[in-house]
């Protein structure tokens, strides 16, 4: 008989554990996969190609309703999850249904930041996390709507592309004095600011928002240094916070994420957490790799391996309209480490490679990503790359040739 297993989440991550666990433990589990939101799992990273108008909603889904139903995974999707009982082994529906499960994977992921600033409740104050604020951004923004967007990270970038391609006048804002600053140096970021403003996107760095004003619905932002801007929507993306609430109130191990262990198991029995909604050796990761990375040692874990999670190296690709960057690993480079350059500013590319001991242990790469996932594969295995170091900076094909 298949033992219950119920997956708290319908979102990326827990479309890869089903699909992993599919391929590995068919029949083994009853699988049931709540989740919140109305609709199946999509990709999040093509929401701004779909505010753009680039690719339709309904393109950016990952499994058709066949796809989960022939491999026996019941779907409740639109139905949030209110409560855990650990002790009882179920979980309670918005409207009092209850599941029994076996073992219960939290794939929660996060949620959008919201400013406590005043004026923050204001209509036309949004976040850029789904699908839902997609659709109420695109109803509102028209050709000439003026859009202010907080939040110089990947998300930020991306809602400011999105509205730009969709007509709006938008302004980026963002309070450190250069975008991507987690993942990219200083020079990468200087040439995305100046790819970002070719895109007719005004970018105001340094600056730190005091507040939304507006008659019934915001009108302005106002910065902390006086300036001010006229504004018919504000788009705040300052980052995500994880969805532990409801493991928390069960009585599970959280931080700033559920924690977890090698195993991907919380401190209860056969109670595991994955995805951004996870915090693994005080990390959380707002990735799509690690959540990947995760639900296959959960899933191999599940069909009775013995593999752990040792962690992820943090990599990023940014991909907007002909705008290409990737990071990964440690790209600013400590104490110890070697810096290899390589620019060309009439191509518009910039190759920054940081080794240490003999390995790749960082990479910041712009307009030319080609080799991206031969360097993180380098970062990720430790691999030595003294016999091909002189040709590294020039790609895989050069360097694995001169290597042979």
């Amino acid at each position: 008989m298949s033992e219950p297993l119920v997956v708290i989440g319908n979102g990326m991550a827990a479309a890869r554990l089903c699909e992993e666990l599919a391929q590995r433990a068919l029949g083994r589990y009853a699988i049931a996969v709540i989740g919140q939101e109305p609709q199946l799992a999509y990709n999040r990273v093509l929401l701004s190609s779909v505010l753009a108008g680039e690719v339709a909603a309904s393109e950016t889904v990952l499994k058709p309703a066949s796809w989960w139903r022939d491999r026996g995974v019941t779907l409740c999707y639109g139905a949030p999850v209110t409560a855990v009982d650990l002790s009882a082994r179920c979980v309670t529906l918005a409207g009092g249904r209850t599941l029994d499960f076996a073992k219960l994977v939290f794939a929660t992921g996060s949620r959008a930041i919201r400013l406590p600033l005043p004026g923050a409740e204001l209509p036309g104050v949004v976040t850029f996390r789904d699908l839902a604020d997609v659709a109420s951004i695109s109803r509102a923004a028209r050709g000439g709507t003026r859009v202010v967007v907080i939040g110089g990270g990947l998300l930020g970038i991306e809602a400011a592309y999105g509205l730009a391609k969709a007509g709006a006048k938008v302004t980026l804002v963002h309070l450190m004095d250069r975008l991507m600053e987690r993942q990219l140096d200083a020079r990468a970021a200087a040439m995305l600011k100046r790819a970002v403003e070719a895109k007719s996107i005004e970018v105001l760095l340094d600056t730190a928002t005091a507040r939304f004003s507006g008659d019934g619905r915001v009108e302005a932002v106002e910065f902390k240094d006086g300036r001010n801007i006229t504004a018919d929507m504000v788009v705040v993306a300052v980052g995500i916070r994880p969805n532990a609430e409801i493991a928390a109130a069960a009585g599970l191990s959280v931080n700033r994420g559920i924690i977890v262990d090698d195993h991907l198991a919380t401190g209860a029995p056969g109670i595991f957490a994955i995805g951004e909604c996870a915090e693994h050796r005080d990390v959380c990761y707002g990735l799509i790799e690690p959540a990947n990375e995760q639900a296959r040692v959960l899933a191999a874990r599940l069909a009775g391996r013995d593999v752990s999670y040792g962690g992820s190296i943090n990599a990023t690709n940014l991909k907007v309209s002909g705008v290409h960057v990737f990071s990964a690993g440690d790209f600013l480079g400590t104490a110890g480490t070697e810096s290899v350059v390589l620019a060309d500013a009439g191509l518009g590319t910039y190759k920054k490679l940081v080794i240490a001991g003999g390995r790749l242990v960082g990479a910041v790469l712009y307009g030319d990503t080609l080799d991206a996932l031969w360097y993180l594969d380098l970062i990720r295995s430790g691999t030595a790359i003294d016999s091909f170091r002189e040709d590294l900076v020039f790609g895989r094909a050069l360097a694995e040739r001169q290597a042979a």
